[in-house]
């Protein structure tokens, strides 16, 4: 056969495109949630089809009783070991012995807390959250020096200054279906600065409530109406201005029960909206922590507040890792007396029972091995019935199902104990 030339009329080469450190861990290149870890980036954010993997995809499940209920509510803020772990990787890890939170009827709102600057919620925990319909906050926090420059930078100049960081807030919770913020200011404000300070949580505040359904912005109590940094560890009128800025104050934790009642003084229809703070790894001279939380809880309850729990995962960070489900089992059952629960009211009910780890996994028939995932995390039932009057669960399940009257309670009492 005869030989034929091949010419070659234009060569075509593509330079591989770098991945985004912010979207791919850099060890294994799979899909994260991060951060955003100044102010710059902040204002410079935009969505990319990168960040399309960060969307929270369950919406946030209706619920009986409402959150805007005026009984006592639960906050859990969760703080573990500087954040953006195993649960940073969308697509789950192959960690089997992670940490896991399955307690969702005890909570009613989730807080994501890290100490970068715009601390953005894993969406694995905003899907795991919603199922159960359970609000989620990211965390905006300054601290120190650096931190006072920041919020000189913003809030102490013009209105369109704090104006546009606030409607940012708003765009980046609303791109990432996250439902508001924690503002945590832990540093001094200079007097142009704290004079912004409420107006600008009013705006967050209102512009969150017109584009995220739900949306809510809560201050933790640190600086004071003339920018001291000093934390007060209740509701007074050194730091009411705030509080009457937005949906609600988080406590400094070293209150003691003189606290609670000055508090009671100072609040009327908004008693729910105080969440008196618990740090459950009993740092400093605080009330209760650790196993003995429900110490703590007693005291917020008699005086009808809500409370925010601080680090609930000690019992993952400091106890023995093999005993952690009964741990936390234990840990959530001695607050139980005190923590109203909520129901589902969404049909059709689903679920699976999975709580987000496990040794196994079983799908379509087949078995592989298990990894850690928080989106997998399912409602888990516990019999919860209002139409049979009862206050506490029937089974040893975790959480609670739907109390709606078009529920079968047959169905229910013939699940396995």
């Amino acid at each position: 056969m005869a030989s034929r030339e091949l010419e070659v009329c234009e060569t075509i080469q593509y330079d591989p495109v770098p991945l985004s450190a912010r979207h791919n861990d850099k060890d294994t290149t799979e899909p994260i949630s991060s951060y955003l870890s100044n102010l710059e980036e902040l204002l410079a954010w935009k969505p990319t089809n990168q960040d399309v993997f960060n969307i929270a995809v369950t919406p946030l499940a209706a619920r009986v009783p409402p959150l805007e209920s005026k009984r006592p509510r639960t906050l859990v803020c969760h703080d573990m070991m500087g954040g953006y772990l195993q649960d940073r990787y969308i697509q789950g890890s192959d960690a089997q012995d992670f940490y896991t939170f399955y307690h969702w009827q005890y909570i009613d709102i989730f807080v994501y807390f890290s100490h970068e600057m715009f601390t953005l919620p894993p969406v694995c925990w905003t899907n795991a959250a919603h199922k159960h319909g359970v609000s989620v906050l990211g965390t905006f926090i300054t601290e120190w020096e650096t931190g006072a420059k920041v919020c000189e930078s913003f809030l102490a100049g013009k209105e369109s200054t704090f104006h546009a960081v606030a409607d940012r807030m708003v765009q980046v919770a609303q791109f990432y279906q996250f439902d508001g913020w924690l503002i945590n200011i832990e540093n001094l404000l200079s007097a142009a600065a704290v004079k912004n300070t409420p107006l600008f949580l009013r705006y967050l505040t209102e512009q969150l409530r017109k584009h995220v359904p739900g949306g809510l912005v809560v201050w933790y109590d640190s600086v004071l109406e003339d920018g001291k940094l000093k934390w007060q560890n209740e509701l007074n009128g050194k730091n009411r201005v705030f509080f009457d800025s937005c949906n609600g104050i988080f406590t400094n934790y070293n209150w003691t029960e003189q606290n609670l009642e000055q508090m009671s003084s100072w609040v009327s229809d908004r008693r729910a909206d105080v969440y008196v703070g618990v740090d459950v790894f009993a740092r400093s001279d605080i009330v209760g922590g650790r196993f003995d939380t429900n110490k703590s809880l007693q005291l917020i309850r008699k005086y009808g507040f809500s409370a925010a729990v601080f680090a609930p995962g000690w019992v993952y960070e400091c106890l023995d890792k093999k005993n952690f489900l009964q741990n936390q089992n234990k840990f959530w059952s001695l607050l139980e007396e005190y923590l109203p629960v909520h129901s589902i009211c969404t049909l059709p009910f689903v679920t699976s029972f999975c709580i987000g780890r496990g040794n196994k996994r079983f799908s379509y028939g087949k078995v592989g091995l298990w990894y850690f995932h928080c989106t997998a995390i399912e409602v888990t039932p516990a019999v919860h019935v209002l139409i049979l009057g009862l206050r506490r669960p029937l089974l040893g399940f975790p959480f609670l199902c739907i109390s709606c009257l078009l529920c079968a309670v047959d169905s229910h009492l013939s699940l396995p104990l």
